[in-house]
């Protein structure tokens, strides 16, 4: 059932009532008619057990407690006293007397009425006994009178008793029937509801399960597509407001974000490969090259045979780790050497004006990096740095690791940077302004951004620096063993 509004939650509550609610109906109907099948038979057998227990002993015990009084004198006038054979009297006028008017029947009615006059007839027949037993003379007379009153009485009595029970076990019977046929009524009663219910629950069960299932069934076929790679597909919309609505809408909006994000990456990969392109090309810088090679020819020309070997060496070591097999992630022991042989080469070139220092320590070597993240650092040290200062200078580059990250400096003590053309590096570097300046090779900001696509946004480069003092920039990276 599409309820609008309704939740799945009260749609099997709903389906719970409907199948739940008629069978307590049918539950409470078969109780109360046991409950009232059983209190009559509980009333009539407790009738029955009163008026046994006066139908055994009541004749017997008033009969002896008679004839005590008349035959012994003696004990007489202690058991006049005491009214023990009036004490029985009214305990057993009282037994009858509740009978009586509990009793819903004409029958019963008048059989109690009967042994109520016979218990006041008694009554009266023992008060004359008592009252001559006292007197002498009276043996003979009252002896007559035990056996022409008190003893035909309590006999009639327990006949009276008798065919009283006798009537309540008749009762019994006819309550035997009457149970038999409502319990088979109760029975076909509970069979017609139990195939109604039966019935109603199959119908409304089928509406409320297809309402659950044929969304769900239609949502598991388009995240059968989405699965495929069809990022265009979306859930069809349900006419109800509810659990299932939810998870449609959120389902397709999950799908359009999953495929917004596709098409970001897919942005960001031809990016990735527009960058790794210009890092070829910048890998091999066509002035870098002939000047190195110039003056290995004029070293050569020279006959400075120790300094062509160290410049060969050192250009064939610079290109080895800048082919690197086609690999994009190198040792850290890789990136070391490499930023030596281009600093060894330059400093051949700038002697007069460049020093440098490395300072990695050898436990880090086993960590992977980016290839080329920092030959682009010490280049642009060297370039816009100490050739701008016009006087010797000093590059240094370190590396420590913190955690789980390691983290490199490039520094340098030449020009350095005004404050606003510091901010404006900073912004090319985090890509809000375009890298004007392609001059120096492979720029910072297409390290900062092969960084933060590789790694994530927590790494990448930061820079400081101080007008007329130096430049340091900061490298972060992920602390990854090979």
């Amino acid at each position: 059932m599409k309820e609008k509004g309704s939740t799945l939650k009260k749609r099997l509550h709903l389906l719970m009532l409907v199948c739940l609610g008629p069978l307590a109906v049918i539950t409470v109907y078969l109780l109360m008619l046991v409950n009232q099948l059983s209190q009559r038979y509980d009333f009539i057998v407790e009738n029955i057990t009163r008026a046994n227990d006066y139908n055994i002993d009541f004749k017997e015990d008033m009969d002896y407690l008679m004839y005590i009084i008349v035959a012994n004198s003696e004990r007489a006038k202690e058991l006049v006293d005491t009214e023990q054979s009036h004490v029985m009297i009214d305990d057993a006028r009282k037994v009858f007397q509740n009978l009586y008017e509990v009793s819903d029947m004409s029958y019963g009615k008048s059989q109690l009425n009967r042994i109520l006059k016979s218990l006041n007839t008694l009554e009266d027949r023992v008060s004359e006994i008592e009252r001559d037993a006292l007197v002498s003379g009276y043996y003979d007379k009252n002896m007559e009178r035990l056996d022409l009153d008190i003893r035909i009485l309590t006999e009639l009595i327990q006949e009276q008793i008798q065919k009283y029970i006798y009537y309540e076990a008749t009762n019994l019977e006819v309550l035997r029937e009457t149970i038999r046929a409502d319990v088979d009524r109760g029975i076909r009663m509970s069979l017609i509801l139990f195939l109604m219910i039966l019935a109603g629950a199959l119908l409304i069960s089928r509406k409320i399960t297809t309402g659950i299932t044929g969304p769900i069934r239609r949502l598991c076929e388009t995240t059968r597509q989405a699965g495929s790679g069809d990022f265009a597909v979306r859930a069809q919309e349900v006419t109800t407001d509810d659990e299932l609505a939810m998870l449609n809408t959120s389902f397709n909006q999950m799908v359009e974000k999953i495929g917004n994000l596709v098409e970001d990456i897919r942005t960001e990969q031809r990016n990735l490969q527009a960058m790794e392109l210009k890092l070829l090309q910048a890998q091999i810088n066509p002035h870098f090259l002939y000047n190195t090679l110039d003056a290995i020819i004029w070293l050569a020309e020279a006959g400075q045979k120790e300094q062509v070997v160290m410049m060969v060496s050192s250009l064939s070591d610079f290109f080895r780790t800048t082919l690197s097999k086609g690999r994009d992630h190198i040792s850290v022991e890789e990136e070391e050497a490499h930023i030596r042989s281009y600093l060894e080469i330059q400093h051949f070139r700038y002697r007069d004006i460049l020093e440098y220092e490395i300072r990695i320590p050898e436990e880090l070597h086993e960590y992977q990096i980016l290839k080329m993240t920092l030959q682009p650092l010490v280049e642009n040290a060297l370039y816009h740095g100490i050739k701008n200062k016009r006087g010797l200078g000093h590059i240094t580059v370190t590396g420590e690791q913190e955690g789980e990250r390691l983290i490199f400096c490039v520094r340098d003590n030449g020009m350095g940077m005004e404050p606003e053309r510091l901010q404006k590096v900073r912004r090319i570097i985090t890509g809000e302004l375009a890298d004007e300046n392609t001059s120096s090779g492979f720029g910072l900001s297409n390290v900062e951004q092969r960084i933060r696509l590789n790694c994530g946004a927590d790494y990448g480069l930061s820079i400081d620096s101080v007008y007329k003092e130096g430049t340091a920039v900061q490298v972060v990276i992920p602390a990854v063993k090979k």
